[in-house]
């Protein structure tokens, strides 16, 4: 058994000004703090509770989901049997597309309640 649940959702930006980006987001949720900047993403206040990121990327902008999990082969393992395909594995997450077109990422647990909240899966 696994457990897994969303852990937020990144805005991908194909843009060589992050700070700018993640400026412009983080005033449309109503950021008063500023911005956690790492290497090629920044952490905004949360929404709603979920992860929000702003991230560096090379392909079109676009919002993408992230699933957080503690077991990742096994939660790609039953998305795949719901339709997802693996498209790459990168450090220590996987990128999944789901039926629609959607790309995703399955990531480690890392939210504070993660073993409260999250979904058992057999």
């Amino acid at each position: 058994m696994h457990r897994s649940q969303l852990a937020g959702f990144i805005i991908d930006c194909r843009t060589d000004d992050l700070e700018a980006a993640a400026s412009f987001w983080s005033a449309v949720f109503g950021d008063d703090e500023p911005p956690e900047k790492r290497d090629t993403y920044v952490r905004l206040q949360p929404q709603a509770g979920l992860n929000t990121e702003v991230q560096i990327v090379d392909h079109p902008s676009r919002v993408h989901l992230d699933i957080e999990s503690d077991d990742i082969e096994a939660e790609v393992a039953r998305l795949e049997a719901l339709g997802a395909t693996r498209v790459a594995d990168i450090k220590t997450w996987v990128v999944m597309e789901a039926p629609t077109g959607h790309r995703f990422c399955v990531i480690r647990a890392q939210t504070a309640d993660f073993e409260a909240k999250a979904r058992t899966w057999e």
